[in-house]
């Protein structure tokens, strides 16, 4: 694909990129597919991912009690509980606020450890990195941020996210609707949104202004990004996802280079 090549002239010293159908054939990769990159919080896709598989595996319910008084596991997949960004510390009553936290996913995670008797990381990778044979993929901090993997094996998850093998397709399109809507708030890095639509981990495009997708995007676009200068994104309606991976810390240069990457990727996949 001739628009993955736009990753040669991001200012980064290393870039990889690839793209996904929905029947799981990757279209392309451009760059070290194999190289292993911080994620950032894209680790929070695979985070929610391993949630929601022991959602339907009876360790919690979507309602079980985590957080802060009030909260649940919902809240904490949604960022409504009210936790502070990097602090186990309330800011707001749950399901008032669109309250993006990182806390909220650690507490996520230790909820999912306490309720499973297994450590979150191998809990994840039993439940979701061996099954899907994502081997260069590791969780080695928070879990909100602290996983590595490549290009390759972000594809194989990406086409999971498409065409569900470990999930319930209902149990996905559950959690790829909009959660808790009418919500406000900052989504990082591109200001307040009115409203912030987030699904139960994943973010949602819907009509946010600006974004770190295309203009091109569908509303149902679904995905993450992550200050490593990382995104993973499934757009739905053009029947794709799309992995970039880079090496150097999100800035303007990423909110300037990423819309236009994926446009040209979407025109060309309509093409």
């Amino acid at each position: 694909m001739e628009s993955l090549r736009l990753i040669d002239k991001w200012p980064v010293d290393n870039a990889a990129a690839g793209v996904v159908s929905a029947d799981g054939a990757v279209r392309d990769r451009r760059g070290d597919s194999a190289r292993v990159f911080r994620l950032a919080s894209v680790t929070k896709l695979l985070t929610a991912y391993t949630a929601h598989i022991a959602l339907e595996e009876g360790v919690v319910e979507l309602d079980t009690p985590a957080g802060p008084e009030g909260s649940t596991v919902r809240h904490l997949l949604a960022h409504t509980s009210g936790l502070a960004f990097d602090a186990h510390k309330e800011m707001a009553p749950p399901g008032t606020r669109r309250l993006y936290s990182n806390a909220g996913f650690e507490v996520l995670a230790e909820t999912l450890t306490e309720h499973s008797g297994i450590a979150f990381a191998d809990y994840q990778r039993e439940a979701l990195l061996d099954p899907l044979g994502m081997t260069t993929t590791a969780l080695d901090g928070s879990p909100a941020s602290g996983a590595t993997s490549t290009v390759d094996d972000l594809l194989r998850f990406a086409a999971e996210l498409q065409s569900p093998k470990l999930l319930a397709p209902s149990t996905l399109a559950a959690a790829t609707d909009v959660a808790f809507p009418g919500l406000n708030g900052v989504l990082p890095g591109f200001g307040y949104q009115k409203p912030n639509d987030w699904g139960l981990g994943f973010e949602l495009r819907d009509h946010k202004s600006p974004h770190w997708t295309g203009s091109a995007s569908s509303p149902r676009t679904f995905g993450h990004f992550g200050q490593s200068g990382t995104f993973l994104w499934v757009d739905p309606e053009a029947g794709h996802a799309c992995v970039a991976l880079a090496d150097r810390s999100f800035g303007p240069w990423a909110a300037e280079v990423w819309p236009p990457f994926t446009d040209a990727v979407l025109a060309e996949l309509k093409g």
